[in-house]
């Protein structure tokens, strides 16, 4: 069944090409547009250019802009669901806020490109048919935002990007993909077993992310809490543990009603309360630290983020974390 489309470009790698010099940078006109009514698509396509950036340069604030343009396009025109081309720096994020903010069944699909459009095997057009075949997919609807490259299906809670250049970097660790696509199919072989989800409007103020390292102070920590931050991830060690040195910057800012989010900076794995010496998760959590099991640290910064700017307070920003 022929379905309508809204395809929407961000910039990114997928369509940057090399100068004479050997960099890579953003054209003045992004060379996927209008190049997809081309290739034989028989979906109707409403395609739009939300931005033309580098997706180091992307924010929060534009991820929400993204959000309210699917959320328009939505309400002015029926549409079956949604492409976004991004850059692969950024699109793990960009693709959790979407499915953190987003309160729709429709098929979002990110997809991105890690070799430029001029250069010799680039990935881009083919990623982009592909989340175009996954995003006009029945089988797509109510699984969340979705991540489609090198033909698998990740949904924006698990995937994240684990090398700098391969066109294969895109992974869900412990999860793996949810489907996979081949000449003929479009294939599921399972799904998300819950959503979080916030009604925002617009974005607050600014949410730290530092990573725990062996002899790490409270430096950073007071700092945060001075200079007017939110809130605090911190990407712990092993299963949820910080240096002892590092409990008074913590004590500090859960004292000033500031959240603090304990995620784990191991690949695999999830932070829990385990161990009971000082600065174990044990007692970080009885300190009133927060667990996020199994998000990354920029997952869990943007969750923090998002709860901070739905009004949440403390007790609602921790009842959000327990479901991961």
């Amino acid at each position: 069944m022929k379905k309508t489309l809204l395809l929407i470009h961000t910039g990114g790698t997928i369509s940057m090409t090399t100068d004479e010099a050997g960099a890579v940078s953003p054209a003045l006109n992004n060379p996927l547009m209008g190049e997809i009514a081309k290739l034989g698509v028989l979906d109707d396509i409403i395609e739009i250019e939300a931005f033309n950036l580098p997706s180091p340069h992307i924010t929060p604030e534009h991820m929400l802009e993204l959000k309210k343009l699917i959320e328009k396009t939505a309400l002015e025109q029926t549409i079956d669901g949604v492409v976004i081309t991004h850059g692969t720096d950024t699109l793990e994020e960009t693709a959790f806020f979407l499915d953190l903010t987003l309160s729709t069944d429709m098929p979002v699909v990110l997809t991105g490109a890690m070799r430029s459009a001029d250069e010799i095997g680039s990935d881009g057009v083919h990623n982009v048919l592909t989340a175009i075949r996954v995003a006009s997919s029945d089988e797509s609807r109510d699984k969340g935002v979705l991540v489609v490259l090198n033909d698998e299906i990740h949904t924006a809670q698990n995937v994240t990007k684990t090398h700098t250049s391969n066109v294969n970097t895109f992974q869900s660790p412990q999860y793996g993909p949810i489907g996979l696509v081949t000449k003929g199919h479009v294939h599921f072989h399972h799904a998300p077993l819950y959503r979080t989800h916030f009604r925002i409007d617009e974005i607050g103020r600014s949410v730290a992310l530092l990573k725990v390292y062996a002899g790490m102070d409270s430096e950073f920590l007071i700092h945060s809490a001075n200079a007017g931050y939110a809130g605090v991830v911190l990407e712990g060690l092993g299963q949820g543990n910080v240096p002892p040195s590092v409990l008074p910057g913590i004590r500090k800012l859960v004292a000033e009603r500031i959240p603090v989010v304990l995620v784990s900076r191991c690949f695999n794995g999830i932070a829990q309360p385990v161990y009971g010496y000082e600065g174990g998760g044990r007692m970080l959590e009885e300190e009133g630290v927060i667990f996020a099991h199994g998000l990354s640290g920029q997952k869990a910064r943007l969750q923090l983020l998002i709860a901070i700017s739905a009004g949440l307070g403390m007790d609602g920003i921790a009842e959000s974390f327990r479901g991961h």
